[in-house]
């Protein structure tokens, strides 16, 4: 006895061959895509790889073009042998340069190293010559700058403030004063809570009114 062929179901139609096929080169190309995506995950890594160096190079040239900070003389550190190596610097370079322009050995007295803002100017004068003369960032223009500008500039300061000095002026002797050397206390300190208060909260508005001060009576020293 043999058994019936099962009949199709109604409505449905066979399947040709090249719907088969067709299927089978669209699964095959897609395959093929998914396999040429493998190496993508690697690319990236090394990409990145690439951005990060280029970060970094672009941060070292960054840092060579930026001028070197000027040490200073009033914020000096206090290892002694620091100290030492900075005015031996300095004395080297107003030997060689500084001191080569006659109005810069006119204006420099014996004194200067007990003037902490003649040691001040000078250091970052000299600094100023390095980076106009030296360096990555030395230049036509930062030189003349250097020569124009900031040379005559701290020679007239010093004129004006050490031009009189002399070696003897910071020497005590009897019935003269002892050099002023210490820095000059900061004066309205006693205002400074006031003024803090008002200008983080209420600049826009009426600044507060000084405290009074305690003043000797007039006559009160002949009473």
């Amino acid at each position: 006895m043999r058994t019936p062929a099962h009949p199709e179901p109604a409505g449905s139609e066979p399947v040709d061959s090249a719907v088969y096929s067709g299927l089978a080169r669209e699964v095959s190309e897609l395959k093929r895509r998914l396999d040429a995506l493998d190496p993508v995950e690697g690319r990236v890594d090394e990409l990145g790889r690439l951005v990060s160096q280029m970060a970094d190079t672009l941060a070292t040239l960054a840092a060579r073009r930026r001028p070197a900070a000027a040490p200073s003389w009033l914020l000096a550190p206090t290892d002694p042998e620091k100290v030492r190596a900075l005015v031996e610097e300095l004395c080297a370079w107003l030997g060689a340069v500084f001191m080569r322009y006659p109005d810069g050995a006119q204006v420099l007295p014996d004194c200067w190293l007990f003037h902490a803002d003649v040691v001040e100017e000078l250091l970052w004068l000299m600094y100023a010559w390095c980076a106009a003369y030296q360096g990555g960032e030395a230049s036509v223009s930062a030189a003349g700058d250097w020569n124009e500008r900031h040379r005559p500039g701290v020679v007239a300061r010093l004129r004006r403030s050490v031009g009189s000095c002399s070696i003897e002026a910071h020497q005590t002797r009897p019935g003269w004063g002892a050099p002023a050397c210490a820095p000059v206390p900061v004066p309205g300190l006693d205002h400074a809570t006031a003024i803090t208060g008002w200008w983080a909260t209420a600049r826009d508005q009426t600044p507060p009114e000084p405290a009074q001060t305690e003043r000797a009576p007039i006559g009160g020293a002949l009473g």
